[in-house]
């Protein structure tokens, strides 16, 4: 490969490399591969550390879906729409009326529901379009 790589230089020190396309298109693949590894030890870092968990891929789907994510992650976390309620401090028909979409909920009370879920509240709002 050195044979193949030309090198320039500036002032006396090397200032660029210039390679056949083949090795660069290599060398990017093996960079984008490196990273992906970082990223798969740093995932696996965050689950054993049980900073992160994995979902069932149901679980996946049915928020992907657009499904309410209060009641998926409820239901996920088999709890009824009381006991995530008194979690909450507020009463059931309100964790009712935020599952079936007639109210959105004040972030105050997204907040409680996220953390008694024991998710982030950002998994808790609905995805748009």
């Amino acid at each position: 490969m050195n044979a193949q790589v030309q090198i320039i230089e500036r002032d006396g020190k090397p200032e660029y490399a210039v390679v056949p396309f083949e090795i660069y298109q290599r060398l990017l693949s093996l960079a984008e591969d490196a990273q992906d590894t970082a990223a798969a030890d740093t995932a696996m870092g965050e689950l054993a550390r049980v900073e992160d968990e994995i979902i069932p891929g149901d679980i996946a789907h049915r928020l992907l879906a657009g499904d309410n994510p209060v009641r998926v992650w409820r239901e996920y976390r088999a709890l009824t729409q009381e006991e995530l309620a008194a979690a909450a401090g507020v009463g059931k028909s309100y964790v009712s009326q935020i599952e079936a979409g007639k109210k959105p909920g004040s972030v105050a009370v997204l907040k409680r529901m996220a953390e008694a879920l024991r998710v982030d509240l950002d998994d808790l709002v609905p995805s748009i379009g």
